[in-house]
């Protein structure tokens, strides 16, 4: 299976800790280097990496390292890196033509849980969402993280970082068939670039269902007071 991995923006709440933010290391290992490596752990080779904000740094570095671990690694550019992240999942429309696993480089997550995702069925059309219902989670952030509204079947009701009713959190780790593109092409016509904005509209389909974690950890690694919880986890 092939991995699509995020890593286009400017992280500018980590910038203290260095001028790329997938390459800040975490007790010594790049953050895009431990989602790389926990996919390889889950059987996947075939990563698909979004560039944009000081991409050529970025790209060089995983150049060489999946060299040294015997990757394959196709780049992909998204130089509008300003605007939201679905922008980042539509440049990979036309290379990726199958299911694939949809990561964010600053997620740090229990291997486990993409073993589990992976072996989810994907219908056509539809995406899978691996969520945290422990609504009590204290690593989460509650100001910053995108909320979930999950129906009695496992659809998603409704999804984004402002809305009021929920009973999930989004990890930011995705088993998605290529019906996402087309989502996000909807919802960037409609001057919405949000991943979440896509993942709306396939849930007005009734093709965005969830996935329990279950307990297991995961991070987003979004700023200073993340990134030491982080380390703690770790």
């Amino acid at each position: 299976m092939k991995c699509l991995i995020i890593a286009a923006g400017e992280g500018s709440r980590l910038s203290n800790r260095g001028d790329s933010k997938p390459l800040v290391p975490l007790l010594e290992l790049p953050l895009i280097e431990r989602v790389i490596l926990n996919a390889k752990g889950a059987g996947i080779t075939d990563f698909y990496i979004v560039t944009g904000y000081n991409g050529e740094k970025l790209r060089n570095h995983i150049d060489q390292f999946a060299q040294n671990r015997d990757l394959r690694i196709t780049h992909l550019i998204n130089n509008q890196w300003e605007k939201e992240n679905g922008l980042s999942v539509l440049k990979a429309k036309g290379e990726i033509d199958e299911n694939f696993i949809l990561l964010m480089s600053d997620h740090i997550f229990n291997k486990s849980i993409l073993e589990d995702l992976m072996q989810e069925k994907v219908v056509d059309g539809e995406i899978i969402l691996a969520v945290d219902c422990n609504l009590e989670n204290k690593i989460v952030d509650i100001d910053d993280v995108t909320k979930v509204l999950v129906d009695g079947k496992n659809r998603i009701v409704n999804i984004g970082k402002n809305i009021k009713e929920y009973n999930a959190y989004d990890t930011g780790i995705f088993l998605c068939s290529p019906a996402i593109f087309e989502a996000l092409e909807e919802s960037s016509d409609n001057c919405d670039t949000s991943l979440s904005a896509g993942i709306k509209i396939l849930a007005k389909q009734k093709k965005a269902r969830v996935f329990d974690i279950k307990g297991k950890y995961w991070i987003d690694v979004d700023d200073e007071n993340a990134f030491k919880k982080a380390e703690n986890i770790l």
